[in-house]
């Protein structure tokens, strides 16, 4: 279960208005900074900027066409224009890397330039995660965050190949997804398992249909040299980069990738390198599990205001005779004739628990559930991580998020091989278990086939790089900073350990990771490894 971080910061403001009504009723540009005098962005390229020789010059000597930037759009997620200061382009890149001078797609950029334009280190380049995330939509929304940064630094961000408007992939309509929706992720038996293949086959053949030409040219690898030609017509000689969630994938490849060329980097709510498909989604059910128990332990404290009591057992329990009732009926919502199923509270919930300031809708959703046997407040919580809004639109996460997740991924699984491994992911997790489990069928009817087992992220020579994790983390757990760091290799990787709830450390506020981070990245202040905030 992967999401990008921006559906977090969305769901207080999603859920604002059913809320109301349900409850009613981290010393400037020296090493690796390009330079104290400010290029213009559009300038023809520097001697100094490291150029691929692979490419041809009209890709990286081209010029990025800076405009005021419209609203994002429905693939995008849509949301407000961004104020004044921001400014979209788009950059041109190779289809297909093997052949660069071969057929181009254009990507979608987005920049806030640097205030303080005089002490400019260079260009910041974030990655939000997903996969699938839209960064032009999501890097407005967390502005404020980054402050500090954008003192120093040109604010980048952008949508990845496949995702939004960067060849966005589309598969299946509205209506289609919303059935899909319905279709239960748990099967109980061989008609609801074959319904789920018949949907999972049908979404595949759609996917190949709408945008087969994009399909195998989707993976992080592509991604990353993306990166690498974004920095090149940026003009910066190296790629400083913030990247989150999956982001901290697509960072560690492209310093396996390129080295040389890796400036200040932070990677925050760690991806495990190490990991393939069973091994990451056992990774998940551990962690939303972690997630949930501090949860319960935290609303245990709270006395009456806990719709599930002041026992954490017990409470846990609540959740899965709710889930087992959901199974056999799905509850009412105030959205029309839709409905919540037990797939779409497991996703509800899991939605609340990346971020502890989310809890309270957690709670809300429970007690609505259970005191009142409807489903609004989950189902909300559910449209949140499946990129849908209140019209019924849903962005273009979800079908990026499958076509770099299997191409990506070698692994391909079969019910029977499912079914095998169900008992090891009961015990990690009694309530997210089969949940993972079963969605390791995602790309097995996949039309494109996967690339490798898991990424490759060794980073010989390369600058010292911040891995951060957090303890509570439910989507990306802790343990994975660790072996990033270590694969990155000595000298490179740099682990920092935020004692906290949450996915993503940096946007949690804690003073002592903002403040390592902002060191780092502003005065080129590399903490020592092991520093513990929190």
């Amino acid at each position: 279960m992967s999401r990008h971080i921006r559906s977090t910061a969305l769901t207080s403001a999603a859920l604002m208005l059913v809320v109301g009504a349900t409850v009613a009723g981290c010393g400037g540009g020296d090493e690796g900074a390009s330079g104290d005098r400010r290029e213009s962005p559009t300038a023809a390229p520097l001697p100094r900027v490291p150029v691929d020789p692979d490419l041809p010059e009209h890709l990286t000597g081209q010029q990025v066409k800076w405009e005021a930037c419209a609203a994002p759009t429905v693939l995008q997620g849509g949301g407000e224009k961004p104020g004044d200061a921001w400014q979209c382009g788009t950059l041109r890149a190779p289809l297909d890397y093997a052949k660069p001078r071969g057929e181009t797609i254009d990507l979608a950029l987005i920049r806030k330039p640097a205030t303080e334009a005089d002490r400019r280190i260079g260009s910041l380049v974030f990655n939000f995660g997903g996969p699938g995330g839209s960064g032009v939509a999501t890097l407005p929304d967390f502005a404020e965050d980054y402050a500090r940064l954008g003192e120093r630094y040109d604010l980048v961000s952008f949508d990845p190949r496949g995702v939004g408007e960067s060849a966005g992939v589309t598969c299946t309509s509205d209506a289609e997804r919303d059935a899909s929706a319905e279709v239960d992720s748990t099967p109980d038996d061989a008609a609801e398992l074959e319904r789920g293949l018949t949907d999972s086959r049908a979404y595949a053949a759609a996917c190949q249909r709408a945008s087969g030409k994009v399909l195998a040219h989707v993976d992080t690898e592509n991604a990353a040299r993306d990166l690498d030609l974004m920095r090149q017509v940026l003009r910066d000689r190296k790629l400083h980069y913030f990247g989150i969630s999956y982001g901290t994938e697509l960072g560690g490849t492209y310093a396996h990738l390129f080295p040389k060329n890796v400036g200040r980097a932070v990677l925050d709510a760690v991806v495990d390198p190490t990991s393939d498909t069973r091994a990451g989604a056992l990774a998940h059910a551990r962690g939303f599990q972690r997630a949930l128990d501090n949860y319960l332990k935290d609303c245990a404290g709270k006395g009456a205001k806990c719709p599930v009591g002041d026992d954490p057992a017990e409470g846990r329990e609540l959740i899965a005779a709710l889930l087992g009732a959901l199974d056999e009926e799905p509850l009412p919502t105030d959205d029309g004739d839709r409905v919540l199923t037990q797939s779409q509270a497991l996703g509800g919930i899991a939605t609340a628990l990346y971020s502890e300031e989310s809890w309270k809708y957690l709670s809300l959703g429970l007690q609505e559930a259970i005191e009142t046997e409807r489903g609004t407040i989950l189902l909300a919580l559910a449209d949140s991580m499946a990129g849908r809004d209140e019209s019924g639109r849903y962005d273009n996460g979800q079908p990026a998020n499958s076509a770099i997740t299997c191409r990506d991924t070698r692994q391909r699984f079969t019910p029977e091989r499912v079914r095998a491994e169900l008992p090891a992911f009961r015990e990690v997790s009694p309530i997210f278990g089969e949940f993972m489990a079963w969605g390791m069928l995602g790309c097995t009817d996949w039309p494109v086939p996967g690339l490798r087992e898991h990424p490759e992220v060794s980073a010989p020579g390369a600058a010292p790089i911040l891995v951060i994790g957090t303890t509570g983390d439910p989507a990306t757990p802790y343990e994975g900073a660790r072996t990033m760091a270590r694969e990155l290799g000595e000298g490179v990787g740099v682990e920092l350990t935020y004692r906290g709830e949450g996915h993503g450390a940096y946007n949690s506020g804690d003073d002592c990771t903002v403040r390592a981070v902002n060191d780092y990245l502003i005065d080129g202040t590399v903490p020592p490894s092991g520093t513990t905030c929190g």
